[in-house]
């Protein structure tokens, strides 16, 4: 694909008001690339593009809802209007919510595969057309360490994230030898807001596992990126779930999760309204 001279090459960043999406955003601005900031709330995404600029990087911010459904047109418009390309595209746009699947409202928790899954398929198989036309650039896929394996009382978040995974990993191998890469980042628990928005705060789990800064999963999941890697696992605590996902049969491994990531004091799953301590936790 040929361009216009005046057509600049960016780094487009969705889910970059905060997190690990705005940590990324900082790391790409490194080299001087315009980055393109996408995000819901205009404050958030004034200061992620304060960030940049002092990173040396030129910002470029869009408020936009990504499960809208011209969400993917929306942005391809911004970047025509400006004088942009997507050169490399980095889903981190996410929620999860923690709960029994009978328990939490289904909008919510059919929001999280509009969000994590369908918007971030949307956007990478919009983009990747014209990278693959361009031989270069490449798509930064933001997982977990969920991925690895099904998460009772996470159900959907896990779920979600296992597309992630599996997605990014196939489109990587279809595209060895283009020039593009398709990198998938799964960190552990990260200190960011995800853990108070979700609930995962308040679970044993999230509370004995060690959380990972934003800046350093952003670092390794850019070095991993360039070096071309199909998957990243940023963390100690994170490679050992992975190898215990792929070591522990699922018949020890759902029980623990599910205890881990409950609390006694929730609402019971089979709908009596009492909590779960005093209804079939008590049997």
């Amino acid at each position: 694909m040929t361009l216009h001279s005046d057509v600049r090459m960016a780094v487009v960043v969705v889910g970059a008001s905060r997190g690990i999406g705005r940590a990324i955003a900082k790391v790409a601005a490194t080299q001087g690339t315009p980055v393109v900031l996408v995000g819901r709330s205009p404050e958030a995404l004034a200061a992620a593009a304060t960030d940049v600029r002092q990173q040396g990087g030129d910002a470029f911010a869009l408020e936009l809802d990504l499960v809208v459904g011209d969400a993917t047109a929306r942005l391809q418009d911004f970047l025509t209007t400006n004088g942009l390309a997507c050169d490399v595209l980095v889903n981190s746009a996410g929620y999860g919510l923690r709960g029994a699947a009978t328990t939490l409202p289904l909008d919510d928790q059919l929001g999280i595969i509009d969000l994590n899954i369908r918007a971030l398929s949307d956007l990478t198989l919009h983009f990747l057309p014209g990278m693959v036309a361009r031989g270069r650039g490449g798509v930064l896929n933001l997982a977990s360490v969920a991925s690895f394996t099904p998460g009772p009382n996470m159900a959907v978040y896990y779920a979600s994230k296992s597309f992630v995974r599996s997605f990014s990993e196939a489109l990587h191998q279809e595209l060895r030898g283009t020039g593009v890469t398709i990198t998938c980042v799964a960190p552990g628990p990260v200190a960011t807001e995800f853990l108070e928005r979700s609930g995962a705060n308040r679970a044993p789990l999230f509370k004995i596992l060690p959380k990972l800064s934003s800046e350093y999963v952003a670092k390794r999941a850019w070095n991993g990126f360039k070096s071309r890697r199909r998957l990243v696992v940023p963390g100690a605590s994170a490679k050992l779930a992975m190898l215990a996902a792929a070591l522990i049969p699922h018949a020890i491994m759902l029980p623990l999760i599910s205890r881990l990531q409950r609390r006694s004091s929730d609402p019971c799953p089979c709908g009596s309204g009492k909590q779960y301590r005093k209804c079939c936790g008590a049997r």
